[in-house]
């Protein structure tokens, strides 16, 4: 098997051998969908890969390769009518520069869509179409010209419609340079004016992919003709791979050789890499498309999982994840998401919002979830109390991009970043709580005690264990794991590939008393040892209970994951002020 990496163009894929998981089976009901689609997905999630698919599947030039690329595929089997019938002509706006003045940017779409023009003449042999260097429109009018007197009518393919203009969005641009891109006789507008008016007169079928709807919005009246089939959950994966999917060739790759276990690999990836849900109507969730293939070379070239679960290179855009941070209400949304405990409910996903939206009007959770959606570090998983969508962060390797912005926020200085690493260490190694708990009675409380949350602060206790042990080079460290009818509050489960180090495999199970509950102030309560505090009755019947759930959560986690010496925790915090916590002595069989 020969994986590939970045690798989006089909026919160079399909013809040189790599793996390419089937979706030509979705062709019929993508033409069945509609004329003028639109398809919306996170950074990295196959989308070029699905256009070049499209585009090899119905060029009239490529009908000689039409059994060499697609006989042992699916659509192959039974292809539909439309097979081999259009010209294509594909612009991708992620090779548009957003840098400059409006005019630099108007001129660099005007050569990409020229250039592309172009690239379809000569791909067809025409040599009569008129380019003009400072009108695309009028270029792409003498193009449909031309194919109006063929056969075949055009297919139009516009990949990452709106790259440059979320570039231009999100980087601190003025909000005029936006409004000029798409609102009144802006250029991007007057494009997709164009494409609207060319269906019927030689364009027969457009199909769009993005990360967002936001440009859609504010150019609506320019093109107010594409279906959104991006929550259908009829295509759920039509991008990513399912379970599956992954276990079968997780299945194939062990009859290679190699000393590692398949089960464990499928555990691994499922933790960093699965949950996806692009419907509340789908069934299944989807890997990450890109980090799996990442993951799958590595074990296949080097016979060992790879070091880091996110590779760098294909990392999602952490500056949107900073973005939402700094609204008003934004740091909150990061935190409730990160807590896991019941995810964020909406009523439902925005589907069209503007620039207005974004810049300057409030941001209320919706939106801020919205884009967090959209972005592809939360996800569906459910439908809540009237019908809301409930998201939730997908997987470890987005889990681990809010650690990050958390920690970054919370806990800037360089002494922090120096100190943290130490006192996690000594945890993994030694299960030794102490430095860890001062740290945070002395350092986190009084930062997040100043945080105006507009919800209970039994959830920061454990969000702040969770930002500090967080480690997914060693650890599958995952909140709110569903385990024997119940959910365990944070679990740090080795890696396979990390057991030579000797770290501990950790449980801990969270409660909460306030200073109310113990009828004792602030003062009162540091004034006081550790012992002392775990002798209130309050406290001592919370560590009680956080103790049996330990034990119950426990014996299911080591059975899962076959685990001999699984360290159990119960951890109280009392206020903002301190934590208590014990050992727990777990039910031995």
């Amino acid at each position: 098997m020969k994986f590939p990496y970045a690798l989006n163009d089909f026919g160079k894929l399909i013809t040189q051998g790599h793996f390419y998981q089937d979706r030509t089976d979705q062709i019929p009901l993508l033409e069945e969908a509609g004329y003028q689609l639109i398809f919306i997905r996170p950074r990295r999630f196959g989308k070029s890969l699905l256009l070049s698919m499209l585009e090899h599947y119905y060029d009239v030039n490529r009908v000689e390769q039409f059994e060499a690329l697609f006989g042992h595929l699916a659509i192959g089997q039974n292809p539909t009518p439309l097979h081999n019938q259009y010209f294509v002509m594909k612009w991708d706006f992620s090779l548009v520069k957003a840098q400059g003045g409006l005019k630099d940017i108007e001129m660099a779409l005007y050569r990409h869509v020229n250039a592309a023009i172009q690239d379809c003449a000569v791909h067809y042999g025409w040599r009569d179409i008129d380019i003009v260097p400072e009108d695309a429109v009028v270029s792409l009018s003498s193009l449909l010209r031309r194919v109006r007197q063929e056969a075949h009518p055009l297919y139009l393919l516009i990949d990452e419609y709106d790259n440059f203009a979320n570039e231009v969005l999100m980087t601190g641009r003025q909000q005029a340079d936006y409004e000029a891109l798409l609102y009144g006789e802006g250029v991007l507008k007057s494009l997709f004016k164009a494409v609207k008016a060319g269906a019927g007169r030689g364009i027969d079928r457009v199909f769009i992919t993005g990360v967002s709807p936001v440009v859609l919005s504010d150019m609506t009246s320019g093109y107010n003709v594409g279906e959104d089939i991006y929550l259908d959950h009829r295509f759920n994966d039509l991008c990513g791979f399912t379970e599956t999917e992954i276990a079968t060739v997780l299945e194939r790759l062990a009859k290679e050789g190699g000393a590692w276990s398949p089960d464990a690999a499928l555990d691994l990836m499922r933790t960093f890499y699965n949950g996806y849900r692009f419907s509340t109507k789908a069934r299944v969730s989807v890997y990450n498309p890109t980090l799996s293939l990442y993951f799958l070379k590595t074990l296949q070239t080097e016979g060992e999982y790879p070091e880091r679960m996110l590779d760098e290179n294909l990392a999602m855009d952490r500056s949107k994840l900073r973005y939402i941070a700094e609204l008003p209400h934004g740091e909150e949304v990061l935190a409730q998401a990160l807590n896991g405990e019941e995810g964020i409910a909406i009523p439902q996903l925005a589907k069209r919002f503007g620039v207005a939206d974004v810049l300057i009007a409030v941001k209320d959770q919706p939106f801020m979830a919205s884009l967090l959606y959209y972005f592809g570090i939360l996800t569906l998983t459910g439908v809540g109390i009237l019908g809301k969508s409930i998201l939730n962060i997908p997987n470890l390797v987005a889990r681990s991009l809010y650690v990050e912005r958390l920690r970054e926020m919370w806990l800037p200085t360089y002494e922090d970043r120096q100190t943290i690493p130490q006192l996690a260490e000594t945890f993994y190694l030694q299960g030794d709580l102490a430095p860890l708990v001062e740290f945070i009675e002395q350092r986190y409380f009084p930062i997040l005690s100043n945080r105006d949350y507009r919800w209970s602060n039994e959830r920061m206790v454990k969000i702040a264990f969770l930002t500090l042990l967080f480690d997914d080079r060693l650890y599958m460290m995952v909140s709110e794991t569903e385990m024997d009818h119940g959910y365990i509050d944070l679990s740090l489960i080795l890696r396979s590939d990390m057991r030579r180090f000797q770290a501990l495999d950790l449980l801990l199970e969270f409660k909460y008393v306030s200073l109310k509950d113990v009828k004792l102030t602030g003062e009162q309560v540091r004034a006081k040892s550790m012992a002392e505090l775990a002798a209130l009755s309050e406290v001592k019947k919370e560590l009680a209970a956080a103790a049996d759930q330990a034990r119950r959560y426990g014996a299911a986690l080591s059975e899962r994951y076959g685990l001999t010496d699984l360290r159990l925790f119960a951890v109280v915090g009392i206020g903002l002020e301190r934590v208590v916590w014990q050992g727990v002595t777990p039910v031995r069989a």
